[in-house]
């Protein structure tokens, strides 16, 4: 004989409900061994060895296949990862115990969020709903073996799947539940998964090493093209045979919030067909401006109604600033991250996230395994915070600078998904300016002039008007202002409540206006000299009117015409700037407006 030429028969419907049967049998007899020996308990999660030194670490490309057949899996197989990943990640286990992995991850079914990965069965790599576990398992085992610990149960695969760690004898297969991975180690560890878009990283952190490392050996490469697929094996009579998809594998969910202009004119220049788009409400249908992105275009739309009415329910309760005000805000934010992630395809592989929804979504490990990138509205909470700690320091009389900071572990949620990000998509300048080396800055959109604004006329018995477009607050420089203005013969329009204080404008000539069209009437200048604002519309709306703008470098608008920029928390700068456009002859500023 040249070789062996028989042919492996095709596998039937009889072969797999005789598989079915068996492992049926298997897992029962599993089950009431994990009574009788107690042995396969779970642990939960602890922050006691989060400091811990990484005693191992494990890093594998989530990405091994290369072909538009192969990539459904793939997606497949990155979701289960992600689920499974939120059941071990921070689990710390005593010394002396025994990790089981079934007993972290539980059975994966769909009604558990799984859904059809790849699975090594019988020499084909079928789709099977929590398949490509073993990923995780190969890993855990990998990290394992290099800290030293003991290996209480672990199977190899029957094939080599090419890129993975079977390549190099460090591989442990898992089949629910009688197919286990389980370790112990004679010190407490912790372990730490994630994933970033083309990774799995796993960690064993431990206060002192378990025992001595295993050396990797490697093994001879096997032969042949490794085990049949059923996406692209195109042995159409195997009733496993899967048909390829009509479409490529993959899309973009826009997860967003709030109406921004910049922001629906970038979604509308990135987004292609295929692409899903979750918005509170449909605005335009409902006629919310605060919700009114723009729909058309997208295969799949997707709207959080009723927690969109609950959270407009709660804030009309709420007063409009303070605390209570800032946590329920957070709240509700909390609740449409939520909302949206539950309902996200795990076809999605890239996500454009809206800033206040991106620590939830980051904690709760729905960004595992996928590339994102953030629209960002507002400075990142750690800068914030520590901005307003400076202000507090400056005034200590403020009755409002100290009253909200975020939960810890939300603001370090923030920082480490602004750090994974690839993208930092923003208006604001002073926002940009922390990112340097991957922030979009979009253009403000500056509107056009309203019918009811009129020019301050100049004439010696009008006194200049000055319009402060914001509450009075400390972090809108209300402290500044007042220092700047103190002794001028102007009048100052103002929008909001008095919150440092109602005597806090006394000896100042003051006229109330609410905010809109008609703030600009007769302003001879606007001034927002803010240590913290995110959203200077009535600057720009000032801008478009043709009136001088006077505001700090933390409102966002970088240098242009029209706009007089001056440090924050430098009341004789903002003087000077004042009293040239107020009192002296026409400014550069001004002739420019």
């Amino acid at each position: 004989m040249q070789g062996d030429t028989t042919i492996k028969p095709l596998p039937t419907r009889l072969d797999a409900l005789a598989f079915q049967v068996k492992a049926a049998l298997f897992r029962l007899g599993r089950a009431r061994r994990n009574l009788v020996d107690r042995d396969a308990k779970r642990f939960a999660r602890a922050n006691a060895l989060a400091d811990a030194p990484v005693v191992a670490e494990s890093r594998t490309k989530l990405w091994t296949e290369a072909s538009d057949a192969e990539r459904a899996l793939l997606v497949g197989k990155i979701h289960n990862l992600r689920v499974a990943l939120r059941r071990i990640d921070g689990v710390e286990i005593p010394a002396g115990a025994i990790f089981s992995f079934w007993a972290h991850i539980g059975r994966p079914t769909r009604l558990a969020g799984y859904v059809a990965g790849r699975e090594l069965r019988e020499g084909c790599v079928i789709p099977s709903v929590g398949g490509g576990l073993c990923q995780l398992s190969n890993a855990l085992y990998d990290a394992a073996l290099k800290a030293g610990f003991d290996i209480v149960e672990r199977h190899a695969h029957s094939q080599v799947i090419p890129g993975s760690l079977a390549e190099i004898g460090r591989d442990a297969t898992v089949f629910w539940n009688y197919v286990d991975l389980r370790l112990r180690a004679g010190v407490a560890f912790r372990i730490e998964a994630d994933m970033d878009a083309e990774h799995l990283t796993l960690r064993f952190r431990a206060l002192a090493a378990a025992g001595e490392a295993m050396a990797l050996a490697p093994i001879a490469a096997k032969g042949g093209k490794g085990p049949n697929n059923c996406l692209s094996c195109n042995v159409v009579q195997c009733f496993r045979n899967v048909a390829p998809a009509a479409r490529a594998v993959g899309q973009t969910a826009f997860l967003l919030d709030g109406f921004v202009p910049e922001f629906d004119g970038y979604v509308k220049a990135v987004r292609r067909e295929g692409d899903a788009l979750f918005v509170p409400l449909d605005g335009k249908r409902f006629g919310k401006p605060n919700y009114a992105w723009t729909t058309a275009g997208f295969t799949t739309v997707r709207t959080s109604t009723l927690a969109t009415l609950l959270r407009a329910w709660k804030s009309r309760r709420l007063a409009d600033q303070g605390a209570a005000r800032q946590h329920a805000l957070l709240d509700s934010a909390e609740r449409l991250a939520r909302s949206y992630a539950r309902r996200t395809s795990h076809e999605a592989t890239h996500l454009v996230v809206a800033q206040n929804l991106l620590p939830y979504l980051w904690r709760d490990g729905h960004l595992n395994g996928r590339s994102f990138d953030v629209l960002m509205t507002a400075l990142p909470m750690e800068v914030l915070q520590q901005r307003l700690d400076r202000a507090a320091a400056r005034h200590p009389g403020s009755k409002t600078l100290a009253d909200f900071r975020a939960d810890p572990a939300l603001v370090a949620a923030e920082a480490a998904a602004l750090e994974r990000a690839r993208k930092i998509v923003t208006v604001h300048s002073d926002i940009a300016a922390l990112f340097p080396m991957k922030a979009a800055q979009l253009d403000w959109i500056v509107p056009a002039a309203s019918k009811t604004v009129v020019a301050f006329s100049g004439k010696p018995r009008s006194k200049p008007r000055v319009v402060f477009p914001a509450a009075t607050l400390a972090r809108k420089g209300a402290h500044e202002l007042r220092e700047a203005l103190a002794g001028l013969d102007v009048t100052l329009v103002l929008t909001g409540a008095d919150h440092e204080g109602a005597d806090f404008w006394q000896g100042f000539e003051v006229e109330r206006r609410k905010a809109g069209p008609g703030l600009l009437a007769g302003a001879a200048a606007i001034v927002l000299p803010a240590l913290v604002e995110h959203n200077p519309r009535a600057l720009l709306r000032a801008l478009g009117a043709g009136v001088p703008v006077v505001a700090s470098r933390e409102c966002g608008i970088p240098r242009r015409p029209g706009v007089a920029t001056v440090p924050a928390g430098d009341a004789a700068a903002l003087r000077a700037v004042l009293v040239g456009i107020l009192f002296g002859e026409p400014s550069p500023l001004a002739k420019a407006a």
